[in-house]
């Protein structure tokens, strides 16, 4: 397998453009990474609307649940992937079923979930794909505030800082 290579540029493109994202997986469990990671990019502005078919109608973080995506009446430019790297196939096709009456232009797994195949299938769709990366964390990393809690990010620096290609 091939090691995934992102750019900076790429990764701070897709997080500004964002504005609505629906996470697979959501959990209304407040110590699940999910619940976490919803959490804070409300705080920075992201609407998270939670899928999860046994959560389904229920509310997370003051967000209507709902079982998969074909149900979420709104529209949203990102599918975060909170499940694992063999359910994300099935994820990655609904989502490029309805990619252009949702909106839908990247697909998001989270950390530890790869499916190359999907990736492939999505992108050939045209949408942007990132694997084995958390949004929540790219955020922090890209904008500054790990640097918050001692931890050198390199972003923020006096010298001058060259980006990956």
């Amino acid at each position: 397998m091939a090691e995934l290579s992102y750019t900076d540029a790429y990764i701070a493109d897709i997080l500004g453009s964002v504005a609505t994202i629906a996470m697979v997986g959501a959990s209304p469990d407040w110590v699940r990474p999910s619940y976490f990671a919803m959490k804070y990019l409300q705080s920075k502005g992201f609407r998270v609307i939670p899928v999860n078919p046994r959560a389904a109608g229920t509310q997370i973080l003051g967000e209507t649940t709902y079982a998969d995506l074909a149900a979420v009446p709104h529209q949203f430019q990102m599918v975060d992937i909170f499940r694992n790297s063999e359910a994300a196939g099935p994820i990655v096709d609904e989502a490029i079923a309805l990619a252009q009456d949702k909106g839908i232009d990247v697909i998001w797994m989270q950390l530890g979930v790869r499916n190359d195949e999907a990736a492939a299938r999505a992108e050939k769709a045209g949408l942007k794909v990132v694997m084995n990366r958390c949004p929540k964390i790219e955020y922090g990393r890209l904008f500054g505030e790990l640097s918050w809690s001692g931890v050198n990010t390199k972003i923020i620096s006096a010298k001058r800082q060259r980006l990956r290609r």
